[in-house]
């Protein structure tokens, strides 16, 4: 067992400077990575500030900390720019980004449905998910790439001169569906879970953990290059209520396997409020 890197997710509801000022923040605590949701609004929010252009800015403003979305959401992104914004991030990071991306909820309140046309059904969703992450992984890695799915499309697009990082940036893959964990297994650097509204979050984790692995079998990968990353913030579970609390989960949790937490950074008024004391505390206890 090994102490997991602690990583915190922003929220993009703070317009520049003072959003500047919290990534700034959240590298001089410590933290592995701080990460931003990826929506055109979330649960209904407003302001609601776009992920790619928020991780531009804060690529610009700190130098240690890894930055990512978490996660990319294919609703309203085409494979394309979303490759090129990728690209000029990693740059501008010198090299910190890594992606997380998932199929997209279905809650119109955050990003569903938001392009028009019917919805999607879940065979769909997960069809489109699959595609979107090849073709991610096709033109990240260049330099030409064509491409014709049944979703996505790509004709002639050149990538030089490429992803800092190679042979391209990092993906977090958030999935919990047989379909997704091979995605998972066969593009990731990272797998990401939330546990959901599980009634017994670490049996929730530890089965899905289980099912990760014969996907990494499935897949010929070694489950052991897969970091594990546990979204906190959805269950019932008491993260943030105090320093030893959280190492108390925190250890629960690695010895299931998992080998990062993210932590939501406090957010008054809401579910995700927490005193700052016990969050710095958090923070420092970070490998």
């Amino acid at each position: 067992m090994t102490t997991p890197q602690i990583s915190t997710v922003m929220w993009p509801t703070t317009s520049w400077p003072e959003a500047g000022r919290t990534w700034r923040r959240a590298e001089e605590l410590g933290f592995a990575a701080a990460w931003v949701y990826d929506h055109v609004a979330w649960r209904g929010t407003t302001p609601w500030y776009d992920a790619y252009t928020t991780l531009a800015a804060a690529a610009a403003v700190t130098s240690r900390i890894r930055l990512g979305t978490l996660v990319t959401s294919p609703n309203f992104r085409h494979p394309v720019p979303t490759a090129h914004a990728i690209k000029t991030i990693d740059h501008v990071s010198g090299g910190r980004l890594t992606v997380g991306i998932g199929a997209g909820g279905g809650t119109r309140r955050s990003d569903a449905g938001i392009l028009g046309g019917p919805d999607w059904s879940p065979r769909e969703r997960a069809s489109r998910f699959e595609e979107w992450v090849r073709l991610l992984d096709l033109v990240l890695r260049g330099p030409e790439t064509t491409f014709t799915g049944t979703y996505y499309s790509a004709r002639e697009v050149l990538t030089e001169p490429g992803c800092v990082q190679r042979p391209r940036v990092p993906f977090a893959i958030a999935a919990t569906g047989p379909r997704g964990m091979r995605l998972a297994a066969r593009y990731g650097a990272m797998w990401v879970t939330t546990a959901g509204d599980a009634d017994d979050p670490r049996a929730t984790v530890r089965d899905q953990l289980a099912r990760l692995d014969e996907a990494c079998a499935a897949e010929g990968r070694d489950p052991a290059e897969l970091r594990r990353l546990f979204l906190t913030g959805f269950t019932h579970e008491p993260w943030l209520r105090s320093a030893e609390a959280f190492a108390d989960l925190a250890g629960a949790y690695a010895e299931l396997g998992i080998t990062d937490i993210a932590v939501h950074w406090p957010r008054p008024g809401t579910d995700w409020d927490a005193d700052m004391k016990v969050f710095e505390a958090v923070a420092a206890s970070s490998g």
